[in-house]
């Protein structure tokens, strides 16, 4: 936009797109599915709200994005992330903000990941299609991580959507992005019954995209200290220490976890006598055992949380457990299918960032090829 007028850009947007419906609100910004009248195909904008500071972050956004659909061009793992179409600034109307609007790519479906897991809650999605929209959101994280230095921040199901190209997949899912409006992806059984649920051939027939870099970063310049959705949050993001890309890696083992299993591996809740983030580090140390003093002591938010290394401030009884027991005994994996997944899952769950398995290590185990 650098130094288009933001008038004249608001004439040329309504001119080319008109809007159908909303499809989703988040706190710093609104997203409508639009008509694009040029093209004849549907895009979602995404509509900075008109609030101080917002407008800056916005454009941290745009050309976060920027970048992204720039690097595309050389490196078809880019096909695995939201593209930015055009972006426009806007007069609003009380004549006094500037909106930033972006018009994003959108593809023949829509809906998050978050809305296909809600029928899969007690057992978690099919380990097939689990591998293959891991090995696409991990190779979409290797292009952000080494060809744009980009730290996505935010990896969860809600900003991981689903598409397809061929109609018949669009029989399939719902035609919005917000899952509160509609959230059953079920099919009708050859009875009728709409209990089953889609097909594995159908479930493998979709693809994945990262979405939503609202909260991202470049690797050589975070904007924040306080990033990612509290049960994906890294360990080194909860005591306060810098951060880097392996966060956003973390992340995506609690997402792997998650869609094996329908549970979330983090759920932290406050309780009388300690905080949500007390707990969420609790049920860390839980599974994953006694965080080394080095990392627990290196810098001083750290006593937030601990009286002495290897001692929790405010929580004293911890039920410590192992991933393969979790698996084994609450959702019923076999030793056979566990194993293999622990060992994909634990090095995705390092304490220490610089040993934690990079996106590309993630995509060489033999779990997601098996």
């Amino acid at each position: 936009t650098g130094g288009h007028h933001p008038v004249r850009e608001g004439e040329v947007f309504n001119m080319r797109y008109q809007a159908v419906r909303k499809l989703g609100c988040g706190t710093f910004a609104t997203v409508w599915l639009c008509q694009d009248m040029r093209k004849k195909k549907h895009v979602a904008v995404k509509v900075l709200k008109s609030r101080e500071g917002f407008a800056e972050a916005a454009q941290d956004e745009v050309a976060l994005l920027r970048c992204v659909s720039s690097m595309k061009k050389k490196d078809r793992a880019g096909e695995n992330i939201v593209c930015l179409l055009d972006d426009f600034r806007m007069i609003g109307e009380n004549g006094f903000h500037i909106l930033l609007l972006r018009v994003l790519q959108l593809w023949a479906l829509g809906p998050s990941l978050r809305c296909l897991m809600g029928n899969y809650v007690a057992r978690g999605l099919p380990l097939p299609f689990v591998k293959k929209s891991l090995q696409q959101v991990l190779a979409g994280l290797h292009f952000l991580h080494k060809r744009c230095c980009i730290i996505h921040a935010d990896i969860k199901p809600e900003n991981i959507l689903l598409y397809g190209c061929d109609k018949s997949l669009q029989r399939l899912l719902p035609d919005t992005f917000d899952c509160s409006q509609r959230t059953d992806l079920r099919l009708k059984g050859p009875g009728g019954d709409l209990g089953n649920r889609l097909e594995e051939s159908d479930l493998m027939s979709i693809e994945v995209k990262i979405a939503d870099l609202g909260s991202a970063c470049w690797t050589y310049k975070p904007f924040s200290k306080e990033i990612q959705t509290q049960p994906y949050r890294a360990l080194e993001v909860l005591l306060g220490l810098d951060y880097g890309t392996p966060a956003d890696i973390w992340s995506t083992g609690c997402l792997a976890f998650e869609m094996a299993t329908g549970e979330c591996l983090f759920d932290p809740q406050p309780g009388k006598y300690f905080s949500r983030d007390d707990d969420h580090v609790a049920r860390i140390i839980e599974l994953l055992g006694r965080i080394p003093p080095q990392i627990a002591f290196s810098w001083n938010k750290s006593t937030k949380f601990f009286s002495r290394p290897g001692a929790l401030l405010r929580i004293s009884r911890l039920s410590p457990r192992s991933l393969h027991s979790i698996l084994a005994d609450r959702h019923s994996w076999t030793k056979h299918e566990a194993a293999p997944f622990t060992s994909f899952l634990l090095p995705a769950l390092q304490y220490a960032p610089e040993r934690r398995a990079t996106a590309a290590q993630c995509l060489q185990h033999a779990w997601l090829s098996a």
